[in-house]
């Protein structure tokens, strides 16, 4: 077997490339097209983004990514804010469901405060500490 190339730091523009190949795989596969991406970005007086929310929903679910508050703005319930206002459009796309994944040093008990209840684990990710997967119903489904 040939041995290809390994890039530690590969061009985005050839990640994206992966990521629509996914995108229309899965959709020739299932047929649902309803895929959007869902992003929400607070920024300083400077436009710097000092926190924010990505990720996508589609076929009834939403899909977190990211969620990340810039140190100094912690504290202050914009995370909550950020994931109620994630909820909200959620159901408005008419997901039933949001599911994300944080590690053990990440946010677990920030998503647990918020309904979000632990699907599955992987131990030793990094090593010494865990994954979780986590999903919330939607109250109006």
């Amino acid at each position: 077997m040939p041995l290809y190339p390994i890039e530690s730091d590969p061009d985005p523009k050839d990640v994206q490339f992966l990521d629509e190949q996914i995108i229309d795989f899965n959709m020739a596969a299932t047929g649902i097209r309803d895929g959007l991406r869902l992003a929400i970005f607070l920024r300083n007086e400077m436009n710097e983004i000092m926190a924010g929310v990505y990720g996508w929903t589609w076929g009834g679910t939403c899909e977190i990514r990211y969620l990340w508050v810039h140190a100094n703005w912690r504290g202050r319930g914009i995370g909550r804010e950020l994931m109620l206002q994630t909820e909200a459009e959620a159901i408005r796309r008419d997901c039933a469901q949001i599911v994300l994944d944080t590690h053990s040093f990440q946010a677990l008990g920030f998503y647990t405060k918020l309904g979000y209840q632990i699907s599955g684990a992987h131990q030793d990710y990094p090593k010494g500490h865990q994954i979780y997967y986590l999903e919330k119903k939607l109250s109006s489904f």
